[in-house]
């Protein structure tokens, strides 16, 4: 468990489930690893539980799909072009430029001509043109890359339940594996939380995530009802213009505080890291302003599920705490009278 105050919440998956990166995760101080049931098939999740276990006694989160629409399988290098059209359908079929697969089924049910339907984090944006036969045909007004599996979101948005089927089999099976954490994707109100409460095994611990307008809404019961709170901005951001998302985070954590329930922030932390090995300094700049707003926690998502240096990111986000962390204490400036470089000052300029 990690020595520092705040925590670090870890995401696996392709690029982190290896025995030799969750020594190396486990070394660093890795408070809880997340699975992700949006992106693990039902029976791999008591494999990944056994390779997690097998070298590490860290605890387990099995984070659930929820009232979530996405996209199905589709094409290397899909991208779509504003003007095209293209057929939505609830069948599993290869989605390409002119069909893309929607689940769960029931999700197609509630779009309406009109209706617009955003796809993936590269902003594509369809309009629905025609309903019927299974499905739906829309027009792509704002092209892009699409890629298998991402979200869908819909306005209107669709009325699921607030666990799927499969939400529910990983919930049975997580207890008969003795899995201690459940998070619960979009939360809408309290008694979705009380849902998950009366499934999973008794003295689990309940994360309700608040990703969603309707989470919003309703923090103050969802708080209230749950043991921690997941913040995650990506999600959010597909419902509330994406300016405005800092203010949302800022508002949460202080009920969350308020509440005195533990609040943990996900998402885009050190998103140049999926593909890069060098942060930026607003990412920096990100997390310190995060830690300040008080959280309790940071969450590596694609960073150490999918990014090419899952070590490398928890190690930057060590220092980000660590600075904080001395910052607090008020001992960054001590380090700046030890350094000759900085006790000197900057050089003159002038000739």
């Amino acid at each position: 468990m990690s020595r520092l105050r705040v925590k670090i919440l870890c995401t696996l998956g392709p690029a982190s489930l290896h025995p030799e990166i969750l020594r190396g995760l486990d070394e660093r101080g890795a408070d809880l690893y997340r699975i992700n049931l949006s992106h693990t098939a039902l029976e791999r999740i008591e494999p990944t539980v056994a390779l997690i276990r097998s070298v590490s006694s860290t605890p387990i989160c099995l984070d659930t799909e929820g009232p979530q629409a996405r996209c199905g399988p589709v094409i290397e290098e899909l991208v779509l072009h504003e003007g095209e059209r293209l057929r939505l359908t609830s069948s599993p079929v290869l989605g390409d430029r002119e069909r893309l697969s929607i689940r769960p089924p029931a999700a197609l049910g509630f779009v309406r001509v009109g209706s617009k339907i955003g796809v993936d984090f590269d902003g594509v944006r369809l309009r629905v043109e025609e309903v019927g036969g299974e499905g739906a045909t829309a027009t792509v007004v704002r092209g892009g890359r699409v890629r298998s599996n991402r979200a869908v979101t819909m306005d209107p948005p669709p009325r699921l339940p607030a666990l799927s089927d499969k939400d529910r089999q990983a919930i049975e099976l997580g207890a008969r594996l003795g899995i201690t954490h459940y998070a619960l994707s979009f939360a809408s109100d309290a008694s979705d939380v009380d849902l998950i409460r009366s499934l999973a095994p008794a003295g689990a611990h309940i994360m309700a995530k608040i990703e969603s307008r309707l989470g919003v809404r309703n923090m103050d019961g969802i708080i209230e009802a749950t043991d921690s709170v997941i913040i995650d901005r990506g999600d959010l951001s597909h419902e509330i213009p994406f300016e405005l998302v800092p203010y949302y985070q800022k508002a949460i954590v202080r009920r969350a505080n308020r509440g005195s329930r533990p609040v943990y922030v996900a998402t885009n932390l050190l998103e140049s890291l999926v593909t890069s090995t060098t942060p930026t300094i607003a990412e920096a700049n990100d997390m310190a302003n995060t830690l300040i707003d008080g959280v309790h926690g940071l969450v590596l998502a694609a960073e150490t599920a999918i990014g090419v240096d899952p070590l490398g990111s928890f190690d930057l986000v060590l220092r980000a705490i660590e600075a904080f962390e001395q910052a607090s204490e008020g001992q960054l400036l001590l380090e700046d009278r030890r350094s000759p470089e900085l006790a000197a000052g900057p050089a003159d300029p002038r000739p």
